[in-house]
């Protein structure tokens, strides 16, 4: 009687596990495409490594982060920024840029980019 219930207590967990993997899996998927398609839609990303606005905009992405377009914009091992971060006028982190050349600076939600490039929110 006790293993009968400890078992259905397993399989109810195991069933919830798996719903919750699936869900991630899925979403990750569809943060993927998302992401290719702000890459295809020629949209970058400007930021610094030390920077936590930063790394708030790249964990909206998780996983998929690797797709996107960045330019890393800090001199590694120092706090100092790349010239051609300078002169290209990026003066706040994170910036977006866009293929029609306007920026947004700061970490934007998933909403405003799929808004700026016409890609489908995940």
């Amino acid at each position: 009687m006790l293993a009968r219930k400890l078992i259905t207590i397993a399989l109810i967990i195991a069933a919830f596990a798996g719903v919750y993997y699936l869900a991630r899996l899925k979403r990750g998927r569809r943060l993927e495409t998302f992401a290719r398609c702000l890459t295809a839609k020629q949209a970058k990303m400007y930021g610094l490594s030390w920077c936590p606005h930063c790394e708030d905009a790249k964990q909206l992405f998780g996983s998929s982060f690797h797709y996107i377009n960045y330019v890393e914009c800090g001199v590694p091992k120092t706090h100092d920024e790349k010239t051609s971060c300078t002169q290209a006028g990026i003066k706040h982190f994170p910036t977006w840029e866009f293929a029609d050349g306007s920026r947004r600076e700061g970490a934007l939600s998933l909403q405003l980019l799929g808004e700026k490039t016409g890609c489908g929110l995940p």
